[in-house]
């Protein structure tokens, strides 16, 4: 039997902390934040996330490379989904998001055998609302991350919190977008008909 997972790739995150003690809350009144901030980097928040069955993880790393890419890949076939024999990945067009990069990081034996199991379906350019994952991130940035988190630990302890309460609920994103809406919007994608 052949089982096969959709999964949705997205990822990237400023680290920002306060100059300033944030006021606290008060009766009515949120809390104040001052509009100086400092800059503690960028990392890397790889979300994948399969909606048909309301799951999803995110791996932060340090960095966004083809070696960072490559081990999410491996988590994915050994340790997520051990027993499918085909993982379909919807991704965006980044360059380092493909094949080759697996080959870099792993023996050529290593890598094979991953892309066995991964078939890597990328989504449009300018289209990358499509990847399903576009949207499971803005709802984690809006409940999770709209706000200042200065470090990685901080942000990996602030995720696992919030995956956690996602996978637990089920929550998924109701798709809306059907055959005719997608012909409507990449109309010049698609081939017209002549016209005599």
């Amino acid at each position: 039997m052949v089982v096969i997972r959709r999964l949705y790739l997205k990822c990237q995150h400023n680290l920002v902390g306060d100059v300033f003690e944030p006021l606290p809350r008060k009766p009515g009144r949120g809390k104040r934040v001052d509009y100086e901030y400092e800059r503690h980097g960028v990392c890397n928040a790889f979300m994948m996330f399969q909606p048909l069955a309301g799951w999803r993880t995110v791996k932060v790393t340090e960095r966004r490379t083809k070696r960072d890419f490559a081990q999410v890949m491996r988590e994915l076939v050994d340790i997520h989904f051990p027993q499918s024999e085909t993982i379909r990945v919807v991704l965006d067009n980044l360059n380092t998001h493909n094949p080759a990069a697996l080959y870099e990081e792993f023996s050529p034996q290593e890598a094979r055998r991953l892309l066995k199991k991964l078939e890597f379906h990328y989504t449009p350019k300018h289209a990358s609302w499509l990847n399903m994952a576009e949207i499971e991130f803005s709802v984690m940035v809006g409940q999770c991350l709209k706000r200042r988190i200065p470090d990685m630990a901080t942000l990996v302890r602030e995720l696992a919190a919030w995956e956690r309460q996602r996978n637990d609920r089920q929550a998924t994103v109701r798709w809306q977008f059907d055959v005719q809406q997608a012909r409507s919007k990449l109309g010049r994608l698609y081939p017209q008909p002549i016209q005599w």
